[in-house]
């Protein structure tokens, strides 16, 4: 159960630990934090993706280290068996990504969901929103890095040899097919050689539900042969929606541990 629903979080919205994991492109001119000051559903703390990102380099949400990881979720008073629902205001989903650190770094992944919907959906059903702040009491996080849940370049470049796994692009075609300049510069346009390219609002409802299972399996028997496949990695340009991307997929494989390509085309297509 990766995914819950509005109604399912505003019944159980005492027993729960919830995330605002708002991040928003650097063109729209969003600032996530500054949203979430002003309305946020009751008892949610604020997730920073960018400052809870590797710090000192040129790559943009990079996973932290063990330590950090550790110190980043205590002091937002999560513990180990916490139950987890994340959600975002954001047209990315960048929920996801913060879903697939938390199961990256060891917490069971059956206690955390992201909210079907995010804040657009609770606020279009007149759910309660607050802007006070959450009261938070520090944990003592432990966590363990389940390290074959990322790929590094190395092992991009030689599985293009090799062919092991298969890498999905969660871009847009027009940047997949290099129609059209990446919006980072420094950046080359065009894809991974032998991947493919799904693009990530395919899966997604006009209000921004994630598609039904029937709909999902169409969209990536695009790609695969077999939806049971598990050596799936996903790509993107930042590495925040190949995670819609990998959400998507354990939605109709509840065998696929999502697996991303950390440094996306921000650093493969690197000039």
């Amino acid at each position: 159960m990766s995914l819950v629903e509005t109604d399912w979080l505003e019944k159980n919205i005492g027993s729960v630990k919830i995330i605002d994991c708002s991040w928003h492109m650097p063109q729209t001119q969003r600032n996530g934090l500054e949203e979430y000051k002003k309305q946020h559903i009751p008892n949610s703390l604020f997730f920073d993706l960018d400052a809870n990102s590797k710090q000192k380099i040129d790559l943009p949400h990079m996973l932290v280290n063990q330590i950090e990881w550790e110190e980043i979720v205590s002091k937002m008073g999560i513990k180990n068996d916490d139950k987890i629902v994340i959600y975002d205001n954001s047209d990315v989903i960048s929920s996801c990504r913060c879903w697939f650190n938390f199961i990256y770094f060891g917490h069971n992944p059956k206690l955390v969901h992201v909210l079907n919907g995010g804040l657009k959906k609770w606020i279009k059903e007149n759910k309660e929103v607050t802007n006070d702040v959450t009261k938070i009491t520090r944990s003592n996080y432990k966590s363990f890095e389940k390290k074959e849940f990322v790929k590094k370049k190395e092992q991009i470049d030689l599985n293009i040899k090799e062919q092991n796994f298969k890498v999905i692009d969660a871009r847009s075609k027009e940047r997949f097919e290099g129609k059209v300049p990446e919006p980072r510069k420094g950046l080359r346009s065009g894809s991974i050689k032998n991947s493919f390219c799904i693009p990530f609002n395919l899966c997604l409802s006009e209000d921004k539900t994630f598609k039904n299972k029937k709909d999902l399996k169409l969209i990536f028997e695009t790609c695969l042969k077999n939806i049971n496949e598990k050596n799936i990695v996903f790509s993107c340009g930042s590495g925040v929606t190949a995670c819609v991307l990998a959400l998507a997929y354990s939605l109709i494989n509840d065998k696929y541990h999502p697996c991303i390509y950390d440094g996306s085309w921000a650093e493969y297509g690197l000039v």
